[in-house]
């Protein structure tokens, strides 16, 4: 999947989320933050790289309850996910080898083990 450029008109349930099959990588930010703008050119850059990857963007905040069950801090904060299960976090990311490390982590985790 392409990387989304905006954020969820509606935020999913955390049941949702933890629903899902497969890798995702979950965004939380808003479209106001700094770091969030700053960081969606290195977001874009490694996750064309991954096509397969369910990308969701979150906008977050005071009272939305997705982020807090997360217990997200800071934004960005990129939540990578394996059927449903959280393998990886990164806070505002810088460079794209640390992006790419979360990546691989999220990978292994989908490899079955044996």
């Amino acid at each position: 999947m392409v990387m989304n450029t905006v954020y969820a008109a509606i935020d999913p349930s955390r049941a949702e989320i933890d629903a899902l099959e497969g890798p995702t990588v979950i965004e939380f930010g808003a479209p106001w933050c700094g770091y969030c703008r700053a960081a969606q050119p290195l977001f874009a850059a490694v996750l064309a790289e991954y096509p397969h990857l369910r990308h969701i963007k979150i906008e977050d905040g005071p009272r939305r309850p997705l982020g807090r069950s997360f217990r997200i801090k800071l934004w960005p904060t990129l939540i990578f996910m394996n059927d449903g299960r959280e393998v990886a976090r990164l806070v505002r990311p810088s460079d794209p080898e640390t992006f790419v490390e979360a990546l691989e982590e999220q990978a292994r985790a989908t490899q079955p083990s044996g």
